[in-house]
């Protein structure tokens, strides 16, 4: 007897992945915290930090930035809103022999992302002059204060915002509408949020010729 090849399977795969394309993304889960970036000279997009601001060490004329959101992780984090100019904003602080300068940007968030009960702060910019050896940490302290850390040293408030809070879990929820430019990646090319992905059409689309292949031997074995 012939033996027919299992079409089944593939015909069900090609179906569920179907469904996927018609289905809206799925919204996990996020944070409630400051997330902390590096930016260059004028011009420059903003970079999630590799590490944190008690342990980065910038140079004179660098670009450090905040931001208060919430965020499911570092790909969804929302960047500063404030372009990360060190000319623009260091520009009323002359260099001084034995310092260096620090341009700072501190974007407090939407009221979408802040605690209840809380407004944020209109964001803000400021340049820390400080020793040459400051950390990312002492010169945001030097222009922010107070700020507030949790016992694992996450940095929970700056210039006091939040009062309360510190990475707290915030329940999923639909898309918040943006009230920036749309986010993009570390090359500064726009990041798909929505839509299927180039590899799920890929994908789809060999499920569904294996499933055609499979049928057409079948028949063919039949005969």
């Amino acid at each position: 007897m012939t033996r027919t090849p299992r079409v089944l399977p593939l015909v069900v795969a090609a179906a569920a992945a179907l469904s996927l394309l018609g289905a809206g993304p799925a919204h996990a889960a996020g944070y409630r915290y400051w997330s902390f970036w590096e930016g260059g000279g004028k011009g420059t997009a903003w970079a999630y930090a590799t590490q944190g601001p008690a342990t980065a060490r910038p140079a004179d004329g660098d670009v450090h930035g905040y931001r208060f959101a919430v965020s499911a992780d570092s790909q969804d984090a929302d960047r500063p809103r404030e372009a990360p100019d060190f000319a623009a904003i260091c520009a009323g602080t002359p260099a001084e022999e034995g310092t260096k300068r620090v341009a700072l940007v501190i974007d407090f968030g939407t009221p979408a992302d802040a605690p209840d009960g809380e407004t944020p702060p209109a964001p803000r910019t400021a340049c820390a002059q400080v020793r040459p050896e400051a950390t990312g940490a002492e010169a945001l302290a030097a222009v922010a204060a107070p700020l507030r850390y949790n016992n694992q040293a996450l940095l929970c408030a700056i210039a006091g915002y939040p009062a309360e809070g510190c990475g707290e879990q915030v329940a999923a929820q639909d898309p918040k509408p943006r009230t920036s430019a749309p986010a993009t990646d570390r090359d500064g090319a726009p990041r798909a949020d929505e839509g299927p992905s180039l590899g799920l059409v890929a994908g789809l689309a060999a499920v569904l010729a294996l499933g055609a292949a499979a049928v057409a031997q079948a028949r063919r074995r039949r005969r």
